[in-house]
């Protein structure tokens, strides 16, 4: 599933390409994903002019004068952008062409995506989000004071959207093993100084998935259509059995919350 840094590796790409540019056409080339896409924004958007490209949590903000296109990539998708002439490939669901001739296309094989509208730039899905792992109120006591009398198991703890954005299966698992924290520790018992690393950790993985253009395991890829080279860097994501490249011991593999866990029963603790 597309994550925080293959959004923001997305927005960053689609940015210079839209912004300014004027919708003339908008194509709904199904009724839904995984919610109905909204039918008036064949005319809302007509004739609007994109005033930026914003990202919260793994949520794309395409800003119009009328309001805020909101767009989720869901577990397989990925945006383009093309000449308008370039034919539409069979997963493309959701396409806004502009004066400038280019046309942006949202691609999502599964359909687990959202195409939605806000015309104030509040949202549900928004609403409840956590704080930014980049920004400055993630700081290196935050996941230690919400973490206090927590029970679950602390990678799903990180992975909470409600607790902070972003942090996915991958970027878990490999921030817990920088960290060397094991998955399996209850959130609330991990020390204050720990948590201080973990933060560190999580910042790291993320901005070195960012510069790496994040991560294509299966479908995801940038505007551009080049993969995400995260992949090459893994540490113990998807290499069960094979040794740990901070230590002696072998990577293994446990399911938690139904998601695999990688990780390193020798040097995480």
């Amino acid at each position: 599933m597309p994550e925080l840094p293959e959004v923001e590796t997305t927005k960053r790409g689609l940015a210079p390409l839209i912004i300014n540019q004027t919708v003339v056409q908008v194509v709904l080339h199904r009724a839904n994903l995984r919610w109905e896409m909204p039918k008036h924004l064949i005319t809302t958007l007509a004739n609007q002019k994109v005033n930026a490209v914003n990202r919260r949590g793994k949520y794309l903000l395409i800003e119009f004068d009328v309001g805020t296109l909101i767009v989720h990539l869901g577990m397989s998708g990925s945006i383009k952008v093309l000449d308008k002439e370039e034919p539409c490939l069979k997963h493309d669901h959701f396409e806004l062409v502009f004066d400038d001739g280019k046309s942006m296309r949202l691609n999502d094989p599964r359909r687990f995506g959202a195409v939605l509208f806000s015309k104030d730039g509040s949202h549900k899905l928004l609403d409840g989000l956590g704080v930014e792992p980049l920004e400055g109120l993630f700081d290196d006591t935050y996941l230690y004071v919400r973490s206090r009398k927590k029970q679950q198991n602390i990678k799903a703890f990180i992975m909470d959207s409600k607790v902070v954005v972003g942090v996915g299966n991958i970027y878990a698992c490999e921030s817990l093993h920088q960290a060397s924290i094991a998955p399996e520790r209850s959130a609330g018992s991990v020390s204050k100084k720990r948590y201080q690393v973990l933060s560190q950790c999580i910042k790291n993985i993320l901005t070195q998935a960012i510069d790496a253009g994040g991560t294509t395991l299966q479908d995801f890829s940038q505007v551009d259509g080049t993969p995400g080279y995260f992949s090459q860097t893994l540490s113990v994501y998807g290499r069960e059995n094979r040794p740990c490249g901070t230590c002696d011991g072998k990577i293994s593999r446990i399911t938690q919350n139904q998601r695999s866990t990688f990780y390193c029963k020798q040097c995480q603790t």
